[in-house]
């Protein structure tokens, strides 16, 4: 039970901080037209096709004591990230990026070009603009952002191990704790865990799927009503 409660943690953690620093970055993706663009957009996209061990191992060297990260946590905090509870948090952001960023810019892009162009007229700034009129209609692109980063987190085992090690209430999350269940032949009790993960997993995508359609019914209906 630790074990799971470490994870749904570090999911809440790094699904809050994706979605601080991620909504900016797509908001720039989606309305900022310049030629390098598509340099950054694979950047962003390379965790989906860079293997968990790949891109674990350069976190991990990283955060090690003669890494950049592993030097300024030092320097500051007099202790290291590799193989903390932060150490994951920030290998599972780098990770899941593309599972909210991606999302984001999907549902910017789709709003329609004349709302904001009309929304500018009327004399609002940008900040404005996105906050009454962007960040409405982009809702069910957020809160897709915002499970699907949820659930990647919860799931994940190839960075976790290499970043964080399995150290019991500190790293060993509930995919390491299946493994490990597995390695032992406990399979009754990784069975009990792996049903406990596919269950929060399936309630989160049928809550997103709900939500989702809920929400464009309202909005459909407040267009309608205009």
């Amino acid at each position: 039970m630790d074990s799971l409660i470490l994870s749904v943690r570090l999911a809440v953690c790094v699904s809050a901080i994706l979605l601080l620093i991620g909504m900016p970055l797509a908001y720039w993706l989606a309305y900022w037209n310049w030629r390098g663009k598509f340099l950054l957009e694979a950047i962003v996209a390379l965790p989906l096709v860079l293997p968990p061990t790949v891109l674990g191992f350069y976190v991990l060297i990283a955060l090690g004591p003669h890494g950049p990260i592993g030097k300024i946590s030092e320097a500051l905090f007099h202790r290291g990230l590799a193989f903390t509870f932060g150490g994951l948090v920030f290998a599972s952001v780098l990770y899941s990026f593309p599972f909210t960023v991606q999302p984001l810019i999907a549902s910017f892009e789709a709003i329609d070009r004349r709302l904001l162009d009309a929304s500018a007229l009327l004399g609002a700034s940008r900040v404005r603009t996105f906050a009454r009129v962007i960040l409405p209609l982009s809702l069910p692109g957020i809160v897709t952002a915002v499970v699907l980063s949820f659930a990647h987190t919860l799931g994940e085992f190839g960075v976790v191990l290499m970043v964080g090690g399995n150290l019991p209430g500190i790293t060993r999350t509930a995919s390491i704790d299946i493994y490990d269940r597995v390695q032992s032949m406990e399979y009754a009790e990784a069975n009990r865990m792996a049903l406990v993960l596919l269950i929060i997993s399936f309630v989160v995508l049928s809550t997103v799927y709900g939500v989702n359609r809920r929400i464009g019914r309202r909005m459909w209906a407040s267009w309608a009503a205009r």
